[in-house]
């Protein structure tokens, strides 16, 4: 079979569930997984064809996007901030808004703007270790730590840590189980051979943490709703400040002089967020727009 038949293929069975733009999408995306070629590779070889082996990779892909099931999961990687990140179902799926937040630390705190000694940064509730990895593969002298709840999380992170030959520090804690960095609980793990103490002290904290209450869930796709894990997703409706208020309690005891917090957050409680830090005596409490205008992330300053 010629590979830009099976353009046609997926545009005929996919329709119903994903746009053309999508599908478009998710052809070259398996295109260059399954076959190392991309859109201009194709273009000038157009007849260029499958094996049988391709051919029931191909329709094997088809049957998990009837599904939905998300093409990162099926291909097991995505790109996030130009880098290369291995995902499962115990990893949410890094998204450009996340990006932003990413570009946002990199372009304040980065580009030898620190050209002596060290920033310690500290990433709650790493998943993947895509803010991480990303702030330790950007930021000169950046000492990078990560803390997340899921163990099976935190394998996929170190992997991607050595995917992308930085250096993170990563740490199995329940932030919500601590109320200070000092000393770490019995319940912490760290990584086989550890040689590491978590410092007490961050110039930086950043957290993408579960911000969607269970009353959204009627606007979640099906595809993230049945696929992505709730644990790093869903907040309930009664409390859904509750982790930036227990990393705000954090923060008064872990965070610098002049220490700077960065968080994504639910784009229906930027008011909210921002009072919040406020009312723990953080400065300079600016509330920050992505690129489709939502309220999507926040900034403070402990002064």
């Amino acid at each position: 079979m010629l590979l830009k038949n099976y353009k046609t293929i997926l545009l005929k069975e996919l329709f119903a569930l994903y746009d053309e733009q999508e599908i478009d999408s998710f052809f070259y995306i398996i295109l260059e997984k399954l076959h190392g070629l991309k859109r201009i590779d194709l273009a000038l070889n157009p007849e260029a064809v499958m094996d049988g082996t391709h051919v029931k990779q191909w329709k094997s892909i088809l049957s998990d996007l009837k599904i939905q099931k998300p093409i990162q999961y099926i291909l097991g990687e995505t790109e996030f901030y130009g880098l290369r990140f291995e995902v499962n179902e115990n990893t949410l799926i890094p998204r450009p808004e996340t990006e932003e937040l990413v570009e946002i630390i990199i372009n304040n705190e980065g580009k030898g703007k620190r050209e002596e000694g060290k920033v310690r940064i500290l990433d709650i509730g790493t998943g993947s270790g895509c803010i991480a990895i990303s702030l330790a593969a950007n930021i000169p002298n950046a000492e990078v730590f990560a803390i997340d709840v899921s163990d099976k999380a935190l394998v996929i992170a170190q992997k991607n840590a050595d995917i992308n030959a930085v250096k993170v520090n990563f740490v199995n804690v329940d932030i919500l189980k601590i109320n200070d960095l000092k000393q770490l609980p019995t319940h912490a793990c760290l990584p086989a051979g550890s040689n590491f103490k978590l410092p007490t002290c961050f110039d930086i904290i950043v957290s993408n943490p579960p911000y969607v209450r269970n009353l959204e869930k009627a606007e979640i796709k099906r595809n993230v709703l049945e696929y992505e894990p709730h644990l790093a997703l869903f907040v309930e409706d009664t409390d859904a400040l509750l982790f930036y208020r227990k990393i705000a309690e954090l923060a008064k005891k872990n965070l610098s002089l002049n220490g700077k917090l960065y968080f994504e957050i639910n784009q229906y409680l930027g008011k909210e967020t921002v009072e919040l830090f406020e009312s723990f005596g953080f400065k300079n409490v600016k509330l920050i727009k992505d690129i489709y205008e939502n309220d999507r992330i926040v900034f403070a300053e402990k002064l």
